[in-house]
């Protein structure tokens, strides 16, 4: 009771009743593993629909099987799926962070901020930095990725970061900021650097004032180099003096007017500093190292050289480039570029990439820090015995499915392997199956053939893939419409974005391969490309496995989880039949629950499943060790894999 009674009257107290709710975990999360054109390196990150994926990883990519597999597993039903990139490397295709180093308005040294990709890969040579001077030694930075469409560059994505400071006390300390905000890049402060790196753009002398010219010459004239383009600009003085407020538009006009077919001409900007200064920067669409520099033009009258009244020449002027860029390995002459770092995609992964480090959470082993996955897809495993580059020998292709295969049981999640290129008629993939007979487990299943599909970097040309992405969608997409107990197989299980099969199976020939384990995927009149077969690799008629279908075996992983996560309360409660009458109750209404939506066989809940825990399960033994055992039985559905008709002829006969 929560009080001692001391006085008369009523007390009330909330008694627990005892039921603790097990929730189902979900049945289709997917992982994949596979070369990426970016994205964080061995980091399982979440994707939850293909625009996902293609901002944290580059979307599809000819060289990543995984890519296309991915795109399928969300065509076909996926919803959530963890994406896990690796590579290897050599000295002629190194893997590494594009970089951008800056320097300071002294534009010596070798700089005072180092801006890196955010990620290894040759995407991070289109980034672009532009820095703009504050007040009080701020400045603001503006990170620019391009991409290139039709021969254009444009800007696909911006993000900007204001009022950084390189004093370690500011609240707003570049690296402090940066790091925690952007998507792009990360930066780092050169030790001891206080000075900004100087702004973007050709920076005029200090006016004291207004711009004072030194006759009465209204037109002004004077030479535009922006690259190696030279033009002249002209505009008309407002008046004898002027604020810099006003001649910066007339200025920039005049920039614009030279030289209006050429984009670093048409967009340049002229703008006024916060210490006074007229600053300009060239349009986008010539290089970001390209400098804009003035020079008196020639001509007499109204033509004669004047530009010296706007302080855009001499030793005060500064031309640096106009953003700085990524993956530049040599200094920009004269200007706050330094050298930097260029980025490189290195090779699609090796054996030893796919499998990575348990102890150092990399490769396969980099799924440690993801809570709940179900289905892994390594379509790269298909990729055995070739000769190009990226793909595994037969041995490294075994090893990788090894690893998968015990890391799933480990992780109760199913292993859907791709059947190998080049293995196209059935006495292959037999061949290839029967020398890979370690590689049957009751949490993996094969798909054979494989799959032609419009590739979009190809002029939707078809592209042969595994199916093992297609197929974790099917999963996904029947899980949702059945449940994970319905076999993801039939006339219903079409397979999307699928145009046709690399080998169109007969009924007899799918006949030879059904009993050895191997699931055909077949092309039907009407019905069109679906999904002919339901058995794990443990499920050839031979070895007589009753986990010989895969809806059986999914199911009971999906128990196992669920169960696993919904009884962590029983620990340290104490050990006797309250405990165990609690237990069967929670259980028993998850089982029921399951029951009621058609998962087990049986037409009532004793023939469908059972739940004991008592003093049987769990002896004085057990009680003195600690240990409470439970003991949870199910019937399974068995999918109706052969449907059998018989006919028999009426002999006439005649009701009496």
């Amino acid at each position: 009771m929560p009080t001692t009674p001391t006085y008369p009257g009523v007390y009330i107290e909330e008694v627990p009743s005892g039921v603790r709710t097990i929730s189902g975990v979900a049945t289709s999360v997917a992982a994949f593993v596979d070369f990426f054109a970016r994205g964080p390196m061995n980091r399982a990150v979440q994707v939850l629909n293909m625009g996902d994926f293609e901002r944290e990883f580059g979307g599809l990519d000819t060289r990543s099987e995984a890519s296309y597999g991915i795109r399928q597993f969300f065509l076909n039903g996926g919803g959530e799926a963890w994406v896990v990139r690796v590579a290897s490397s050599d000295n002629q295709n190194p893997l590494g962070k594009a970089t951008a180093v800056l320097r300071d308005s002294t534009g010596a040294g070798a700089g005072v901020l180092t801006i890196s990709a955010a990620s290894e890969g040759s995407w991070g040579n289109a980034l672009r930095a532009r820095v703009d001077a504050g007040p009080d030694s701020s400045f603001n930075l503006t990170i620019t990725e391009y991409v290139t469409e039709g021969g254009v560059e444009r800007p696909a994505r911006t993000e900007t970061h204001r009022g950084l400071s390189m004093s370690p006390s500011s609240p707003r300390e570049v690296e402090t900021v940066v790091n925690e905000e952007s998507q792009l890049v990360t930066v780092a402060r050169a030790p001891n650097s206080t000075n900004p790196p100087l702004q973007n753009g050709t920076i005029s002398g200090t006016f004291a004032g207004d711009v004072s010219f030194t006759n009465n010459t209204t037109r002004r004239s004077l030479n535009v180099t922006i690259g190696q383009i030279t033009e002249r600009a002209e505009f008309d003085r407002p008046a004898a003096s002027a604020p810099l407020a006003q001649i910066a538009p007339l200025l920039e006009t005049a920039i614009r007017g030279a030289r209006a077919d050429r984009p670093e001409f048409a967009g340049a900007t002229v703008s006024v500093t916060p210490d006074n200064r007229l600053r300009v920067l060239a349009g986008p669409g010539g290089s970001p190292s390209d400098t804009v520099a003035f020079a008196a033009s020639t001509g007499t009258g109204a033509d004669s050289d004047t530009h010296s009244d706007l302080k855009l020449t001499g030793n005060a002027v500064s031309a640096n480039v106009q953003e700085y860029a990524f993956g530049l390995t040599t200094a920009v002459p004269n200007t706050a570029q330094a050298a930097g770092n260029e980025g490189g995609d290195g090779l699609p992964p090796n054996g030893q990439a796919l499998i990575g480090s348990e102890n150092l959470k990399t490769g396969i082993h980099a799924l440690e820090d993801v809570d709940l996955f179900n289905l892994l897809c390594i379509p790269r495993t298909a990729l055995d015995g070739g000769a190009a580059a990226g793909e595994l020998s037969a041995t490294e292709a075994q090893a990788v499915m090894t690893v998968a295969e015990a890391y799933c049981a480990r992780r109760r999640a199913f292993f859907i392997v791709d059947s190998p290129n080049g293995e196209e008629q059935p006495a292959e993939i037999r061949a290839w199956l029967a020398g890979n007979d370690t590689l049957r487990d009751r949490n993996a299943a094969l798909y054979y053939p494989r799959l032609r599909i419009p590739d979009p970097l190809n002029e939707l040309r078809l592209r042969s893939v595994g199916a093992s992405g297609t197929i974790a969608g099917l999963y996904a997409r029947t899980d949702n419409e059945r449940g994970v107990w319905k076999a993801p197989a039939g006339t219903d299980a079409v397979l999307r974005g699928v145009s046709e099969l690399e080998y169109r199976l007969t009924d007899s020939e799918n006949g030879t391969l059904n009993p050895l384990a191997i699931n055909c995927l077949r092309t039907f009149p009407v019905f069109g490309t679906v999904c002919w077969g339901a058995r794990t690799l443990d499920g050839s008629d031979q070895e007589a496995s009753e986990w010989k279908y895969v809806p059986v075996r999914r199911l009971a992983l999906y128990l196992e989880e669920s169960l696993y996560r919904g009884t962590k309360w029983v620990v340290f409660e104490p050990n006797d039949e309250p405990l165990w009458a609690q237990i069967r109750l929670n259980i028993g209404a998850f089982m029921q629950n399951l029951f009621r939506q058609g998962a087990f066989q049986g037409k009532s809940p004793r023939e469908a499943y059972f739940v004991k825990c008592d003093s049987e399960t769990t002896t004085q033994n057990d009680i003195n060790l600690g240990v409470v055992n439970i003991l949870v039985g199910f019937a399974p559905l068995k999918p109706a894999e052969f449907v059998i008709i018989r006919l028999q002829q009426m002999a006439g006969q005649v009701e009496a």
